[in-house]
């Protein structure tokens, strides 16, 4: 897979990809994640990415030119073209499968007050990770790109993802590992009892309690 993102502040990515599962798919050749400066693409003076708005209001807004150009610059046929926007369906786990099975990913970064509305053209498909506002969209696509990458295989293994979270819309089983006593707390006799049949029971039992307790929402 190919990740490219589209982004006006490429430092922020620098941590992003030498550190933990997303370092190691990079060097196992799982992915391929392009960190891509919109600026680099602006025919405008001073690399200048953004004006004021036309009608008036408050804050800049980025530009269309610029983005348009490095969108068209990188994107093939085998292209999904995302824009992270608080117009778009509330990101899920649902999601991060069908994405990974995309050849390549374009994840445009907005920023400032907006973008120019014309951007919204060049998108495949509009995300949100949220109702809530960020300064930009560096987080969300950091986020969607971790929550892709580990579910390409190879980059973790296999049992590892069979009872996630969010999968079969339950919750995760609750997990313990030593000391086996800790300040009255202890580890259910059933983890320790060897039996696997058991011990499965117990794990799908408890996905359905937490999920009720916590995100019934989900039920």
């Amino acid at each position: 897979m190919k990740i490219d993102i589209l982004t006006l502040f490429p430092d922020m990515f620098l941590g992003f990809k030498t550190q933990s599962i997303v370092k190691r798919a990079i060097e196992k050749e799982k992915v391929e994640i392009n960190i891509i400066d919109i600026r680099n693409f602006t025919p405008y003076k001073n690399n200048q990415v953004d004006d004021y708005q036309f009608g008036g209001g408050g804050g800049m807004i980025m530009m269309c030119e610029p983005v348009f150009n490095a969108v068209e610059n990188i994107r093939t046929p085998d292209s999904h073209v995302i824009l992270l926007t608080p117009r778009g369906k509330t990101y899920n786990e649902k999601k991060a499968y069908e994405l990974k099975n995309k050849k390549h990913l374009i994840i445009i970064c907005g920023h400032y007050e907006g973008f120019d509305e014309r951007i919204y053209t060049l998108a495949d498909e509009l995300i949100s990770i949220g109702d809530f506002i960020l300064t930009g969209g560096e987080l969300p696509a950091m986020m969607i790109s971790d929550s892709v990458i580990r579910l390409i295989d190879g980059v973790i293994t296999s049992t590892s993802l069979e009872y996630e979270s969010f999968n079969d819309n339950l919750l995760d089983y609750p997990v313990y590992t030593k000391p086996r006593e800790f300040r009255g707390m202890s580890v259910p006799d059933v983890l320790v009892s060897g039996d696997h049949k058991k011990i499965k029971e117990y794990r799908e039992s408890e996905r359905l309690r937490i999920t009720k307790e916590y995100r019934n929402d989900l039920l």
